[in-house]
């Protein structure tokens, strides 16, 4: 029974769980021939930003096939719910000075994930961390992000830097040829836009590589 998405949120918390497992665990039901995974895969496909999503009311959720006025409800308090815990005060900003304190935050949240999600942690000028941002998720070939889809992001929040976060839930954290040119691209593109990416960091487990570290970068 672990291997369901409500029982290893109790068994792990919620950081174990997808976007897509969280969203079904709002949706709660499907409906006939939908499940509530497939309602909320449909909702990530419409949009894919989650910052995206948490700008649309009820009635754009309802036009999403399976999504009825209380599940769309539903989603809708809980976004908002999220971007007012966002709006923390300045000082409760966790600071990140080294990978292993980086590794430290968001290994309990990625350990357990059975799919890869690619985060942006966009960083101020003290090295707190202003918004943490899951730009992606799922298979291989669809974690493969775009520099726009980061920078616009750190841009919006005026963010002096950025670092990348992802997960390998095989636990190995060497990193993929992929791994290594989306790195390159992302470094490339921040220097055109005066946005530094700090590190590239790896988690698979507990265990957990820094590209920076290892001057892949």
């Amino acid at each position: 029974m672990t291997d369901m998405p409500r029982e290893r949120l109790l068994h792990h918390g919620a950081g174990a769980l997808s976007t897509t497992e969280l969203m079904a665990l709002l949706i709660g039901h499907g409906t006939t021939g939908r499940s509530a995974g497939d309602i909320a895969r449909s909702v990530l496909e419409r949009f894919p930003s989650l910052t995206d999503l948490a700008a649309r009311d009820v009635s754009e959720l309802r036009s999403i096939n399976g999504m009825g006025a209380a599940k769309a409800a539903t989603v809708c308090a809980a976004l908002e719910l999220a971007h007012r815990i966002q709006a923390e005060p300045f000082k409760s900003r966790p600071v990140i000075t080294s990978p292993a304190i980086l590794a430290r935050l968001m290994a309990p949240r990625l350990r357990h994930q059975r799919t890869e999600s690619f985060h942006v942690l966009l960083m101020n000028t003290a090295n707190q961390v202003v918004r943490d941002v899951t730009v992606s998720e799922g298979s291989l070939n669809s974690v493969l992000i775009h520099p726009r889809e980061v920078f616009r992001l750190a841009i919006a929040e005026n963010a002096a830097a950025v670092i990348l976060v992802h997960n390998h839930p095989s636990g190995n954290t060497e990193p993929s040829k992929e791994d290594m040119a989306i790195t390159r691209q992302l470094v490339d593109a921040g220097r055109i836009v005066d946005i530094r990416v700090l590190d590239h960091v790896i988690i698979g487990g507990d265990e957990f590589t820094s590209l920076a570290e290892r001057n892949l970068m």
